[in-house]
């Protein structure tokens, strides 16, 4: 049997020419540059130079000119928000799935899989459902918050046998749960008269970017650079446990059941507030932590941050897709990455199935 790229040494597979910081700022530039781009495509085209002018001008002590006033209303208040915000919630689904995958020690975890969409989906649709969610604008993403935690502590349980967690059963319980908050959500759906209300669930289910603004940046913008910020935090142990598996990282000294439950603490923290605004996103926690990867190694002090930034990419150009493929009209954006995500999985699954007959 082949060794995972999990358990390889931590060493960058780039040539040692190519440092590890270069990789980030190549990265950090093309996330800029589909900014820029996806925000200057759409039904009515601005020139790039007028959207860069346009983004520039909102930094400090820049002022620039050469632009209509509708210009100015279409970047700054319909798409820079919408595109700022997929970069961000592409980037923490990533990161989230980068830190999963290092912490069961198998590349097919990813916040979906495990069943944390499922259940962040689940408490949206309950604070639509209820009405709660139209009292306050941060009580979605709290609900969406507890969801995905209570689910991913459920699993947990379910999985954990005399203080062990195999990978298999957690993965496998991951599904199962997930599957019954897909049929909770069902049964709140199918109790519900509000023809609006049932509208903006479908909204979750099938998850997309439209309507999004400055004010769901705003909300969003904090739990996920925090969350975030601390799952790169946890890289050292990371790293650790993908070398040494949880026995050895014990012998080494490392607290694997704290470590393990702030992982999943700060996981759920990001994927319940990218669930809130986006609904079900699926399956890009699962593919770039896996390019990413298998283009850099399997070092978290690297990986974590360069799959923010790759996520950032993938979501915003999923999105523009999603915007110009059928334009007037749009497609919803979670069909996107289903349609890119559902291969990947399945490519991965065969090839582990193929490489564990060796």
């Amino acid at each position: 049997m082949r060794p995972s790229p999990l358990t390889l040494p931590l060493r960058c597979t780039l040539p040692s020419f190519w440092p590890k910081a270069g990789l980030l700022s190549m990265l950090l530039l093309l996330l800029a540059g589909m900014i820029v781009v996806a925000t200057a495509v759409g039904s009515v085209a601005v020139p790039l130079p007028v959207v860069a002018r346009l983004i520039l001008n909102q930094l400090p002590f820049i002022h620039l000119a050469g632009w209509e006033a509708s210009q100015e209303i279409i970047i700054l208040t319909v798409r820079l928000p919408r595109v700022l915000l997929a970069a961000l919630i592409g980037g923490g689904l990533a990161v989230s799935g980068a830190a999963m995958q290092g912490l069961f020690r198998n590349p097919m975890a990813d916040p979906g899989v495990i069943g944390l969409s499922g259940g962040a989906a689940l408490g949206a649709v309950i604070a639509l459902g209820s009405g709660l969610a139209f009292h306050h604008h941060l009580i979605l993403p709290a609900f969406a918050f507890a969801g995905a935690f209570g689910t991913v502590l459920l699993v947990y349980r379910i999985a954990t046998r005399d203080g062990k967690t195999p990978v298999t059963t957690f993965l496998l319980s991951g599904m199962a749960v997930g599957i019954f908050m897909v049929s909770m959500m069902s049964l709140i759906l199918s109790r519900l008269t509000s023809v609006a209300v049932v509208g903006e669930i479908l909204f979750w289910l099938m998850g997309g970017l439209d309507a999004r603004g400055w004010i769901h940046l705003k909300v969003a913008f904090v739990p996920i650079l925090l969350g975030s910020a601390g799952l790169l935090f946890f890289a050292r142990d990371l790293n650790l446990l993908a070398l040494e598996g949880e026995e050895g990282a014990a012998a080494l000294g490392m607290r694997v059941k704290s470590v393990q439950r702030f992982l999943l603490l700060l996981s759920s923290l990001v994927t319940g507030a990218a669930v809130a605004f986006t609904g079900t996103i699926a399956f890009v926690g699962l593919i770039i932590p896996h390019v990413v990867r298998l283009i850099i190694g399997p070092d978290h002090r690297i990986l974590l941050p360069a799959s923010f930034l790759a996520g950032g990419v993938f979501l915003v150009g999923a999105d523009l897709l999603a915007r110009v493929v059928i334009s007037p009209e749009e497609l919803r954006l979670g069909t996107i990455t289903s349609l890119v995500g559902v291969p990947f999985f399945l490519y991965l699954l065969h090839k582990g199935i193929r490489d564990g007959g060796r």
